[in-house]
């Protein structure tokens, strides 16, 4: 009897040990399960490609980071992960999370709107640079300069990368997500991720926000 009872003691044990050790792979950092392949949605797949190759022309270009970058697909419901970190040296995602878009000014913006005017309070579409982290009235945030017409305005109208705590960690889609105003706003342990990334970077990163078109 004792002998039966502590091979089954044993199994269970084993088990825990086999249980956790997948668990463990699951959270080691670079071992996301947003991969390219398992993005199942070919239109978001062919935009991610598309804006991942030609961000790595032009920090081929102008001297940003060549092995990261930042991109959001504002065509998503703001309940689903859209703000993907993208491996451009092994054309994968390594990691993905929520992220609010603006409300222009309104209590709630239904649909999407875009802006690029000093006080819109919209989100603006286009490619940034990632500049210097500074501690602001959500803590610690990026500061982000427009490349591009369409986002010009960014540093002018203080939109720059933060978390809020509103911002939940995981998906709650079909329901959405806190509105901002403007900037490309995220959860604190999301921004934690991004901000090694930055940090770690010896060239500034770009991030790009784009729609369907």
């Amino acid at each position: 009897m004792k002998r039966i009872l502590f091979l089954s003691l044993a199994l269970f044990l084993v088990f825990l040990l086999t249980a956790a050790a997948w668990y463990y792979t699951k959270l080691k950092p670079g071992n996301s399960s947003y991969t390219v392949a398992a993005i199942s949605n070919k239109e978001i797949l062919t935009r991610l490609n598309g804006h991942a190759s030609s961000l790595l022309a032009y920090a081929k270009e102008n001297g940003y980071n060549t092995s990261t970058c930042f991109l959001v697909d504002m065509s998503v419901g703001s309940g689903k992960n859209r703000f993907f970190v993208f491996d451009l040296t092994k054309n994968v995602v390594v990691d993905a999370g929520l992220v609010a878009h603006g409300r222009c000014n309104k209590d709630w913006l239904n649909g999407r709107q875009y802006g690029n005017e000093v006080g819109c309070g919209c989100t603006s579409l286009g490619r940034y640079k990632i500049g210097y982290p500074y501690t602001g009235r959500f803590g610690r945030a990026y500061k982000l300069y427009g490349l591009d017409a369409t986002n010009s305005n960014a540093f002018k109208r203080f939109v720059v990368l933060h978390s809020y705590t509103a911002v939940p960690n995981d998906e709650v889609d079909p329901l959405p997500i806190c509105q901002s105003d403007g900037c490309p706003m995220v959860s604190t342990a999301f921004l934690q991720k991004l901000g090694k990334i930055i940090d770690q970077s010896p060239q500034p990163i770009l991030l790009y926000i784009y729609d369907k078109n």
